[in-house]
């Protein structure tokens, strides 16, 4: 005896794989999301640290070495020395600046991939078969 043939799915089970398949790649693209959300926190704290510790650093650095400076020439160019420390701390400011901005003109975008995924996914939709 012969099985019959199942019948072709129907409007409601359409509706199912379709929500199904929306539901899934939703699913997909919020675990995506969670993963450089988490990225981009330990980017942040890591590079925080790093700033943190080099301004730290750099700051005690300079203060005794102006102090040394200042200190040598006590008696004979007290106001030139400061002066000129001053100038040069503020140059090096200036340069600091635009190397920053340049770092973070280079950064990537945050939740590149996230983005490019949901792009594609749009395209994917908006095409034609």
């Amino acid at each position: 005896m012969e099985t019959p043939p199942d019948p072709p799915p129907g409007f409601m089970d359409s509706l199912r794989q379709l929500g199904d398949g929306l539901a899934a790649s939703l699913q997909d693209r919020l675990e995506l999301f969670s993963v450089e959300l988490q990225e981009e926190k330990f980017r942040l704290i890591r590079t925080f640290v790093w700033i943190s510790a080099a301004v730290f650093t750099a700051m005690m650095t300079l203060a005794f070495a102006s102090l040394t400076v200042v200190y040598f020439f006590w008696a004979s160019a007290r106001l030139a020395v400061l002066g000129g420390l001053t100038a040069l701390y503020a140059v090096a400011l200036v340069a600091i600046i635009v190397a920053l901005r340049r770092y973070l003109a280079r950064q990537p975008q945050p939740f590149a991939a996230t983005l490019q995924e949901i792009g594609e996914d749009r395209a994917c939709i908006q095409t034609r078969n």
